[in-house]
């Protein structure tokens, strides 16, 4: 078999990392299915732009070839500090959108790097399609792009060709998912071995900071989400919700999805699972107390959430998150 052709496009302010990660991951790749006995190459990388000179960001210059066909092409990121606007980010840019569209209409893969999706959707790759990105900018996306069903919480998100990742080291996601696909399983576990990669997380959940995101202008749901923050371990009551709000459960379930996207029930358990995971991280309490202190009186209920938001159970979460004991005075078991 001809290897697969994957093609990085470099363009000025990508992040540099983001164009030789996926690149350096599958010569990793090449170097375990040799030693598993496979006699030829499996892949076939290289860097390619419109221009004859790219600078990533920080002013790190990308040695570049001519665009040239390609199995699949992957776009990464680039500096998207929270103040700025995308519009900027993406000027000039023209090139690299009708590259990514040529490239779509001749058949290839086309796969984006964290922010590298707003260069996807602006080159309309992403129009009725699921996607993911940073859980830092999947709101922003959300909002520029109301065309895209942005599932914030996925690391890949595959559509029809399309694939996008979550922030910086989702990369690496992806590139394991590649190596499975193309390679099998066992590839792609040593591959995961030799780079001391975590090949079993599924989801960017457990990364994220709220104090981190940025206000979003969503007045009801911003409130409504504070309203379910304070009150984490009550029961959900929809109907009792509405009514404080002063609305139909009807009127907020559809104000609430508008603005964010989702159920205030599917943001409950979002926030419930930080919580618990701040909990299982800093303190010594059991994982039955803790289910209690964010609203679930089932721990087989809570394991189960929490296992389907963040890849792993509780309990391994802690063995595998936690690298210091709880603070002294912290929680202790009841």
């Amino acid at each position: 078999m001809s290897p697969l052709r994957v093609s990085v496009l470099a363009y000025p302010g990508c992040f540099a990392s983001e164009v030789y990660g996926v690149p350096d991951l599958l010569t990793m790749a090449a170097h375990v299915t040799a030693a598993q006995g496979r006699t030829e190459p499996s892949y076939e990388t290289s860097v390619v732009s419109p221009r004859r000179r790219v600078h990533a960001v920080g002013g790190a210059r990308v040695d570049v070839s001519a665009v040239r066909p390609a199995d699949v092409l992957i776009v990464p990121g680039f500096d998207l500090p929270p103040t700025l606007d995308p519009d900027t980010a993406l000027a000039g840019l023209a090139p690299e959108l009708a590259v990514i569209r040529d490239r779509a209409a001749e058949g290839s893969a086309v796969v984006s790097i964290c922010v590298g999706a707003f260069l996807l959707a602006e080159a309309g790759m992403l129009q009725g399609r699921e996607a993911t990105t940073s859980w830092l900018y999947a709101d922003r996306l959300a909002r520029r792009h109301p065309d895209v069903r942005v599932r914030a919480e996925s690391l890949v998100v595959t559509d029809r060709g399309v694939t996008t990742t979550a922030a910086f080291s989702a990369m690496y996601d992806f590139a394991l998912r590649f190596v499975r696909d193309h390679d099998g399983p066992r590839a792609a576990r040593a591959t995961a071995r030799v780079a001391l990669l975590d090949d079993t997380r599924s989801t960017q959940s457990p990364y994220v900071d709220t104090n981190l995101l940025p206000a979003t202008g969503h007045a009801f749901a911003a409130t409504v989400m504070r309203r379910l923050d304070q009150n984490l371990a009550a029961r959900y009551d929809l109907p009792a919700l509405a009514r404080e709000f002063g609305v139909s459960t009807r009127t907020l379930l559809r104000r609430f999805g508008a603005e964010t996207g989702r159920t205030p029930l599917a943001y409950l358990h979002g926030a419930r699972v930080r919580r618990a995971v701040h909990l299982l991280e800093t303190t010594d309490r059991t994982v039955a107390a803790i289910a209690a202190d964010v609203g679930y009186r089932d721990p087989g209920t809570f394991a189960g959430i929490f296992t389907r938001h963040t890849g792993r159970r509780p309990s391994v979460h802690r063995a595998t998150s936690r690298t210091e004991p709880p603070p002294e005075g912290g929680s202790s078991r009841p």
